[in-house]
């Protein structure tokens, strides 16, 4: 579990296929330094298993699965990533419940940068729609953001400096692709909301017996 405030951005220094996916060795400076093999850290948004830990820098193994659901197999040499480690009892969640598990992948359709503002517009896989929720919480590329608006389907979010100047998405540009993780509980009642239909069980005493109304 993670949270969504990333600690640094990493680097990429090599990625080649291995049986069943990719190995990825990133460059992660003082995040290496407190993991040890097996722990579980958040790479762009991916929860991945470290597989071995050399300096400052973190192997992992990524499978076939991943690298067609989200965007680490289009990672090359050089390209930065989002790191977090993942939570332990007792650490304060300044951001919102990640679990990185990605549901799908978002294009860039704008970035509009002023000295008031910096946002980003984009428009998500289809069966992504019904969990973006304005003022609703969203993870692209693994960093906790709230989503600012909605209208026929994308979405815009609006990005501090810090965020800026810690992760990745400053530098996305129109055409970009980013992993997306909705809002765990959203999702939730999303699918909840959806069986109780397909059940024709969706009736106001029931959405009143489950604190809807």
């Amino acid at each position: 579990m993670f949270t969504g405030i990333v600690e640094l951005s990493g680097t990429v220094r090599d990625t080649r296929v291995v049986a069943g996916g990719r190995r990825l060795h990133v460059d992660a400076g003082p995040v290496a330094r407190e993991c040890k093999n097996g722990d579980s850290v958040c790479v762009q948004g991916v929860c991945l298993t470290v597989a071995s830990v050399m300096g400052d820098s973190l192997l992992f193994d990524v499978i076939t699965e991943t690298l067609q659901r989200t965007t680490l197999g289009r990672k090359h040499v050089g390209d930065r990533v989002n790191l977090e480690r993942s939570l332990k009892v007792g650490d304060r969640l300044d951001g919102h419940f990640v679990q990185g598990h990605i549901d799908g992948t978002a294009a860039v359709i704008e970035v509009r940068r002023s000295d008031r503002e910096y946002v980003i517009g984009l428009r998500p896989d289809e069966h992504l729609t019904p969990y973006m929720v304005p003022k609703g919480s969203v993870a692209i590329d693994g960093v906790s953001l709230t989503i600012a608006e909605v209208h026929h389907g994308d979405f815009t979010v609006a990005l501090i400096p810090t965020t800026i100047e810690r992760t990745t998405l400053s530098t996305l540009a129109v055409g970009d692709l980013v992993n997306i993780e909705s809002d765990i509980i959203a999702r939730t009642i999303v699918h909840q909301l959806a069986q109780m239909t397909e059940a024709g069980s969706l009736t106001l005493d029931a959405l009143q017996k489950a604190g809807f109304v």
